[in-house]
């Protein structure tokens, strides 16, 4: 009886880790699809504000005023590769990562909902056993 009881502990803390680390991920994934909105709302404000006085983030908390001289933007594509790109086409390169960020999400969602059956399965079986 004893060892059936480990066993048990054992399981259930697998799935609360399982489900801790799914949990975390999930909040990263909902953290960027947030980053990603709120910067495609940026670049529409630097749509058709050439030459006009902006605040730019520097660092962390840290910004300097700058004067937008083009509405070219210069977009890392991976890899250090840096090219020149409209404010559309990197909107939409942005739409692109939040749609694979909402393909991601859908996932763990699912995971987690494998996992909270697996765990309700298991919770069944001992009851099972146990009576």
């Amino acid at each position: 009886m004893e060892k059936e009881q480990q066993e048990l502990f054992f399981k259930l803390n697998m799935f609360e880790q399982q489900i801790q680390n799914l949990q975390q991920q999930l909040q990263a994934v909902e953290k960027a699809i947030l980053d990603m909105s709120s910067l495609n709302l940026g670049l529409d404000e630097l749509r058709g504000n050439k030459e006009k006085e902006t605040l730019s983030l520097i660092g962390k908390g840290i910004f300097a005023k700058t004067k937008l001289i083009s509405e070219e933007l210069i977009v890392d594509v991976g890899g250090n590769n840096l090219i020149k790109k409209s404010i559309p086409d990197t909107q939409r390169i942005i739409k692109e990562q939040i749609e694979k960020l909402k393909e991601a999400k859908k996932e763990l969602n699912k995971a987690l909902e494998e996992i909270s059956n697996q765990l309700t399965e298991t919770m069944l079986e001992h009851q099972k056993t146990a009576s």
